[in-house]
């Protein structure tokens, strides 16, 4: 592959991700039940295991559909 066409590929992929990001923040993903915070003095630990289990369901069955096409 020419490296230009590489690189326009790799900025509509990250263009994507990047809307992907937003629409996900806006419906909620990030702060469902199951995401664990803690949170101690200056230190933060983020674990979102409802929002992995959600995204590894819905990514599972539309892998699933587009195999059985």
């Amino acid at each position: 592959m020419n490296p230009a066409k590489a690189l326009i590929l790799l900025g509509a992929v990250l263009i994507a991700v990047g809307l992907v990001w937003l629409a996900a923040a806006r419906l909620g993903l990030g702060h469902l039940p199951g995401d664990i915070v803690i949170e101690r003095g200056n230190f933060r630990l983020y674990l979102p295991l409802g929002t992995s289990v959600l995204i590894s369901i819905v990514l599972t069955l539309v892998f699933w559909l587009l195999g059985r096409l």
